[in-house]
């Protein structure tokens, strides 16, 4: 008879202390709370912390830039048409008498307000859609593929400026075309993503136990796709300001006397060797808002993306 043994057993060292990390861990329970472990690899990532600095500092000049000059955008000072940047008009003026400074605040307002409202409004409706197509299955599945598939080929561009247009540039009509055609693509990856997690254990378990499935959907499909979900708000956020500059810029998004940064693009790219600041101020707004939301995805996705090595380990 033959007895199985043991193999060679580690020597402990019981006279080690432990490290600042270990006694760190052992004061929060073990375990780095999920929270902050993401924080902590969020802000590992130089590029992702500048853009998030730069985001604030575009939300702060759009809320509060008001407060640092005496006009509105809507005021015309008949008496400085076209000046150039003066302790009087910071940013100079148009040839119309506005004062650029706060046309560039409440234009950005405007681009932000739509921007955040369209990327909330498209990854709540394709996080449902596509979730309720993937747990579904069956014919639910194959009919909203279907419609999916078939706004994806829609000329949404044309159908966009011409809504726009026939509502006259009202930036509320501009939200809800923006959205009505911007949830297709998103839809399709959460449904890809949501249909490897309706077999999983706990899925199961809920299902077993009664749980209705849209409840399932909202409870246990969705949650678990949330990373992939605040990535792609922020890329939302990215594709929003660039579709409604475009819009406005070509005349079928804000209409006058409304401002965005779109259509202060569109009215300095005639003066930009006359009144380049007309132009440039505008261009540096989008340039900066696009650049810092581009770097926070690129972090968020570092952070929440447990196989990637860009972030750093915990």
């Amino acid at each position: 008879m033959t007895t199985n043994l043991p193999g060679p057993v580690p020597s402990v060292d019981l006279d080690r202390q432990p490290s600042t990390t270990e006694r760190n861990l052992q004061r929060r329970g073990g375990r780095l709370s999920r929270r902050r472990l993401y924080l902590r690899r969020f802000l590992r990532s130089k590029g992702a912390v500048a853009g998030l600095v730069i985001l604030a500092l575009l939300v702060l000049f759009a809320l509060l830039g008001g407060l640092f000059t005496p006009y509105s955008y809507s005021d015309v000072d008949f008496a400085a048409l076209t000046v150039p940047p003066s302790p009087d008009h910071i940013f100079g003026t148009d040839n119309a008498g506005n004062d650029t400074f706060a046309q560039a605040v409440h234009g950005l307002q405007r681009s932000l307000v739509i921007a955040v409202s369209v990327s909330l409004l498209t990854t709540i409706i394709s996080a449902f859609v596509g979730a309720v197509a993937a747990y579904f299955g069956g014919r639910t599945e194959r009919v909203v593929l279907g419609i999916v598939h078939f706004l994806l080929v829609v000329p949404s561009f044309l159908i966009l400026a011409l809504v726009s247009q026939k509502a006259g540039g009202d930036w509320r009509v501009l939200i809800v075309v923006l959205t009505v055609f911007g949830w297709m693509y998103n839809a399709r990856v959460v449904w890809a993503l949501a249909t490897s997690l309706r077999e999983r254990e706990y899925v199961l378990a809920a299902r077993f136990m009664g749980v209705g499935r849209i409840r399932i959907v909202l409870r246990h499909l969705i949650p678990n796709i949330g990373s992939l979900l605040v990535v792609t708000f922020t890329i939302g956020v990215v594709a929003t300001v660039q579709g409604e500059t475009a819009l406005s810029f070509i005349g079928f998004g804000v209409q006058p006397p409304d401002v965005s940064l779109g259509t202060m693009l569109n009215d300095g790219a005639d003066t930009v060797s006359s009144a380049p600041w007309l132009f440039y101020v505008p261009a540096v707004l989008v340039t900066l808002l696009t650049v810092s939301m581009a770097l926070i995805g690129d972090g968020l996705r570092d952070a929440l993306d447990p196989t990637s090595r860009s972030g750093g380990g915990a």
